[in-house]
């Protein structure tokens, strides 16, 4: 199983980092798994990065490549352990596998300092090709990874993601989707593309929420 997920949550994720802060220089990584995410981090940023991750295995390889790593269920860790304070907070596609992701970002967003920033990636139901499986295949896929991941237990569109970090007290700031077929990464096309189709282009959203300066 763990190699079929290798793709979709063992990756350096540069459409993540692009939206950490470069003046972060402490980050918590939720979901961190193997740790790719989060070493990256440390090299771009030189920052520490401190992990929460559920699975033993993957934390254990986290742990050789992260400043520090927990292992456990993430609302529990985020409750009771002492984390200290981030000028950053990871969710690259995670929110997603939990069954209140609006209750663990906000306990999350209440770690970040002042002007911190929480960066959340999750992908996105609207997708074209998402759509039409479901109206033309009559059923609701089931895979190992991607748009129907099948420990998914959450499904967002753009709408719900901006709503998801707003009502976690952030500021949303950017907000960059990530086009996964050719009409969406063809820069023609981007440009002469109507706006109203981004929505449905979009296989991800890759979003930043800044908490504010008196929070």
């Amino acid at each position: 199983m763990r190699a079929r997920r290798e793709r979709g949550y063992e990756t350096t994720r540069p459409d993540v980092r692009a939206l950490v802060p470069r003046s972060a220089r402490r980050i918590l990584d939720i979901g961190c798994a193997s740790g790719a995410l989060g070493a990256a981090l440390k090299e771009s940023q030189r920052a520490e990065v401190v992990g929460i991750e559920l699975d033993e295995a993957y934390a254990a390889d986290a742990r050789a490549r992260l400043d520090s790593v927990v292992c456990g269920d993430v609302d529990r860790v985020l409750a009771d352990a002492d984390l200290g304070r981030f000028d950053c907070v990871v969710a690259a596609d995670v929110l997603e596998h939990l069954l209140d992701p609006w209750s663990t970002l906000r306990a999350a967003a209440a770690l970040l300092v002042p002007g911190g920033a929480a960066v959340v990636s999750l992908p996105n139901i609207r997708y074209w090709q998402a759509l039409a499986r479901i109206a033309f295949g009559r059923t609701w896929p089931r895979e190992d990874a991607g748009i129907f991941d099948r420990t998914h237990l959450r499904w967002f569109t753009t709408v719900d993601a901006h709503a998801l970090l707003e009502q976690a007290g952030l500021r949303v700031d950017a907000a960059s989707p990530q086009y996964w077929d050719r009409f969406g990464r063809s820069p023609t096309f981007r440009r002469i593309m109507p706006r109203r189709l981004e929505p449905f282009l979009a296989g991800q959203y890759v979003l930043r929420g800044v908490r504010d300066e008196a929070g």
